[in-house]
């Protein structure tokens, strides 16, 4: 597939989907749509602007992409050797990855869920109904069809870690997490992470470090999100609702995230009954007016 950003990518190894598995659904089930780049006149004048009509020229070929643009790595390529136009890659990175399954690279009519599948026009475009029969399809693939063999696949990799160390191994237990991951830490008495701001169900806006096990490491950011700074000042919805419901606070929250709420935010971890409380050195220095930038 020669795919270069992960998005684009599947889990290994997983069982896949068959035809019938889609249609026992009553979906009917068409593999140009679901797994072709899908765009339209709309989507190629929104996602290039005043550059459209020379991707139309250069990289379609009437409802399909050329065969000199049809993977990231050929665009890439192209790009690196034709840099006045390289602003207009990532675009076109999108545009490849705007479809809703993967196929099989080994297995013919065999497929794969793209992961966040929701979040692209490919599927808002399709029929509510059909999204609906897609979204629990994806459901069951990611946090039901695999626990088995992901949990059998995990046990050899997780007794090689947990040989080779004495130290402490925490699971960077984020984002997709399969129903059977909870049960295999706390088992084998790995810690897991607790981020706040990345909840580990859908239903939940953050997290509250006090209800964290013991087992887990809890923290307000990491290394690849941005510092309680940066979020206070990107996120308005969310820091007021954040300051109302997990600070406690009433009214209207400040616009700058000011050293008093750094400091409650960083007392909210060191409280916890988590094990171990880590944060950024900027999240730290961010409690005191004076030595913080």
């Amino acid at each position: 597939m020669y795919a270069i950003e992960g998005i684009f990518r599947r889990f290994m190894p997983a069982y896949t989907l068959s035809v019938n598995d889609f249609e026992r659904t009553g979906l009917s089930f068409n593999e140009d749509r679901l797994c072709n780049p899908y765009f339209t006149d709309e989507i190629i004048n929104n996602t290039f602007g005043e550059h459209a009509n020379w991707v139309r020229e250069h990289v379609l070929d009437g409802g399909r992409i050329r065969d000199a643009f049809n993977t990231q790595q050929k665009v890439a390529d192209y790009f690196t050797k034709n840099p006045e136009k390289n602003h207009l890659q990532q675009g076109l990175f999108d545009l490849l990855c705007n479809v809703v399954l993967l196929k099989d690279e080994n297995r013919p009519h065999a497929y794969h869920f793209r992961i966040s599948m929701q979040s692209t026009t490919s599927y808002k475009h399709l029929p509510g109904h059909d999204q609906h029969l897609l979204n629990e399809l994806y459901r069951q693939y990611f946090f039901e069809n695999q626990n088995d063999l992901w949990f059998k696949e995990a046990q050899g990799k997780l007794d090689a870690i947990q040989k080779g160390t004495n130290m402490l191994i925490c699971a960077e237990d984020l984002g997709m997490v399969p129903d059977m991951v909870e049960d295999v830490l706390k088992n084998r008495e790995i810690l897991s992470l607790q981020v706040q701001r990345m909840p580990k169900t859908s239903e939940d806006q953050y997290t509250h470090p006090k209800n964290a096990s013991y087992l887990t490491v809890v923290t307000p950011s990491t290394h690849d999100m941005s510092t309680l700074r940066e979020w206070w000042e990107e996120d308005k919805s969310g820091i007021q609702s954040f300051y109302n419901n997990f600070l406690g606070q009433h009214g209207t929250a400040p616009y700058y995230c000011e050293p008093w709420i750094s400091r409650e935010i960083i007392a909210q971890h060191m409280y916890s009954p988590a094990m171990w409380a880590v944060f950024l050195l900027q999240d730290l220095m961010a409690m005191d007016d004076h030595i913080r930038r």
